[in-house]
């Protein structure tokens, strides 16, 4: 039964990822002017990252109480990480550099964390395969 749940966390995050990178963030960019999106997109994103985060740290204790760590640990403890990264560090940078208006370096951090998300896409489409 926990193997079950785990799985269907896994899912859920997968799904928010999927939701959120392919559906909402582009239609906000597509149906809002450019001003109100960045404004948008910076409310909602925090907690993207975190609803994640907490998400993966509850799925990464599950592994942790069973004492089960096989490369499905391994993976989600890292995507959870990933999230850590991104929401305390990562994004606030992105903001700042957009703030400062320092576009090449806005773009570098803003594709990192593209790098970022992809790999953490990849890395929970092994840990439901």
């Amino acid at each position: 039964m926990s193997e079950q749940i785990i799985m269907n966390m896994v899912s859920l995050v997968l799904g928010i990822m999927l939701f959120f990178s392919f559906i909402l963030a582009p239609m906000i960019f597509k149906v809002l002017p450019p001003d109100n999106a960045g404004v948008f997109i910076r409310a909602i994103f925090p907690y993207y990252y975190l609803v994640n985060l907490l998400i993966l740290g509850l799925v990464s204790g599950f592994y942790i109480f069973y004492q089960t760590f096989i490369l499905d640990f391994y993976l989600v403890f890292t995507s959870a990480l990933l999230f850590f990264f991104n929401l305390v560090y990562l994004m606030p940078k992105i903001n700042k550099l957009k703030d400062e208006r320092n576009e090449k370096a806005f773009k570098i951090s803003h594709f990192i964390s593209v790098v970022i998300n992809f790999a953490q896409l990849v890395m929970l489409g092994i840990v439901l395969a």
